[in-house]
């Protein structure tokens, strides 16, 4: 069989060998097999080409919670060419309006309470079509389904051909449209089933969000891409996960989810007896947190580091050491260097701005050229925006995003680095460290800091002590400020620009 660039086809081909074989299975619904996955895109593919029109590399934007049915209808876009567009659920009526003023959608996908909202922003715009997809899987676009024949023949694509288009997150300006392409997913995804060692023996425990590319690209695209099965939970559920991990082999997720786990009593070595990996990402995982489940479970949580353009870039391996704090090394397929101010690569254990080139790359931003030259090397490699070093060994270590850096009378202070001591002090469950306008200084070092219910040390003194302690004095916070939690994003990262609002 000739498979084209197509995402679709490579899943098929691999599922096809057991049609019958079930793939997705969840407490409330019958299981899915491929059988039912490869009729059901066949039905939603041919409705959105035949009957609304839609043209291979046209934009379909969705808005709807997580179900079987809003991860059918985006393998329907990729076997028909289409590109698919996730909208996070906790977006606004603002947020909706831009991104359809500036992604173009021929469809747009919403649930139906938001119908009337979004039909008018759709006409603001003028996009064509909107249907409605609610998390039980009805709606206007499941409907009209029932009356279309499930035959459609994949739309054949270059591997560079669009996939997909998410966004990122925005902190520092309007969202950008990162255009991910059939080749990007394919490539980013053997890498991982290669270095994860998945199989179609294993079983993913899917709880995560499919707005984001953790969920849609990471876990489905694993297990999809394996012959791996899926047990598919809506959204994250402590109880509920605990309850189906004796059934499931891999389970991913965001650090929160871990610290949530360990908050359960049962989470033991006996309820994780039958797990061969669990992989953390999205956002960074505190070093006690990764000892804390080793302890309880026996595993060593890997932790892996990705964004909305590349994919994943690295991960701690499978087999071999896994280094609390570290990243892990390249995937295979990606190459990644540090470099500094001149553009110069730096030496093992260098400080500097991380890079990366690999046929997991995006190619560009939606509509800004300017912004994807600027984000390219005159070499072809991606400025992430991350900043970090690699050790003699040839682990990857983040220390920050280059625009948290904080510059301190003259001296680079990378937040990272205070964190970790700030965070080793008892009755500390974790800390953020910004910088805030200081006249003097042009930038001072300000921590915020989270202790453990009920704990009433370390005081401002005892912080700020610490750190004197550990490290070079320009590193020592200027000022301490105690919450009970830190503002974060719906997949778990510190919104730093949010503290530097509120303590600026």
């Amino acid at each position: 069989m000739v498979i084209s660039g197509s995402l679709f086809e490579r899943i098929a081909a691999r599922q096809s060998r057991d049609p019958h074989r079930v793939i997705l299975e969840r407490a409330d619904a019958h299981p899915l097999t491929w059988s039912d996955m490869e009729e059901a895109t066949a039905r939603l593919s041919r409705l959105m080409s035949v009957t609304l029109g839609l043209k291979p590399g046209d934009r379909v934007a969705v808005r709807v919670e997580k179900s079987t049915a809003s991860l059918l209808l985006y393998l329907a876009c990729l076997r028909a060419g289409l590109v698919y567009v996730p909208m996070n659920t906790a977006y606004g009526r603002d947020e909706v309006d831009y991104l359809i003023g500036n992604a173009a959608p021929e469809l747009v996908v919403c649930d139906p309470a938001a119908r009337n909202e979004v039909r008018d922003l759709a006409i603001k715009h003028s996009t064509p079509h909107v249907r409605t997809l609610n998390a039980d899987g009805k709606g206007s676009l499941w409907d009209a389904t029932e009356g279309t024949p499930a035959n459609f023949p994949t739309v054949a694509c270059a591997s560079d051909a669009p996939a997909a288009m998410l966004y990122t997150s925005g902190t520092t300006g309007r969202p950008k449209g990162a255009v991910l392409s059939h080749g990007n997913l394919i490539a980013n995804a053997e890498d991982l089933i290669s270095v994860w060692k998945f199989t179609a023996d294993d079983v993913l425990l899917h709880a995560l969000p499919l707005f984001h590319a953790h969920g849609l690209f990471v876990a489905c695209h694993c297990a999809l891409l394996s012959g791996a099965r899926l047990i598919w939970h809506p959204r994250f559920d402590a109880s509920l996960v605990l309850g189906d991990l004796p059934r499931a082999t891999v389970f991913m997720g965001v650090p929160t989810f871990y610290t949530r786990l360990l908050a359960d009593a049962r989470l033991d070595r006996a309820l994780t007896g039958d797990m061969r990996v669990f992989i953390s990402g999205s956002a960074p995982l505190l070093a006690e947190t990764w000892n804390s489940f080793a302890t309880r479970t026996g595993h060593r949580i890997v932790e892996r580091y990705g964004m909305t353009e590349t994919g994943m870039n690295t991960s701690n391996p499978v087999d071999g050491a896994r280094k609390p704090g570290s990243v892990g090394l390249p995937l295979p397929s990606t190459e990644l260097r540090i470099v500094g101010e001149d553009g110069g690569v730096l030496p093992t254990d260098q400080i500097g701005d991380v890079q990366v080139r690999g046929a997991n790359v995006f190619s560009g931003y939606w509509r800004m050229p300017d912004k994807t030259a600027e984000d390219f090397t005159e070499d072809g490699w991606f400025k992430t925006g991350d900043v970090g070093f690699i050790d003699p060994d040839g682990y990857v270590h983040l220390v920050g995003r280059a625009k948290d850096l904080i510059i301190s009378g003259g001296y680079n202070v990378y937040p990272k680095e205070v964190e970790a001591v700030i965070d080793r002090l008892d009755g500390v469950v974790e800390s953020a460290v910004i910088g805030v306008p200081h006249p003097d200084f042009g930038e001072a070092v300000t921590a915020v800091v989270v202790r453990a219910p009920g704990a009433t040390t370390p005081d401002a003194e005892g912080v700020i002590g610490a750190v004197r302690d550990a490290i070079a004095n320009y590193k020592v916070p200027k000022s301490v400020h105690f919450v009970t939690e830190l503002p974060r994003n719906t997949m778990g990262k510190v919104q730093k620009n949010l503290l530097r609002d509120t303590y600026g």
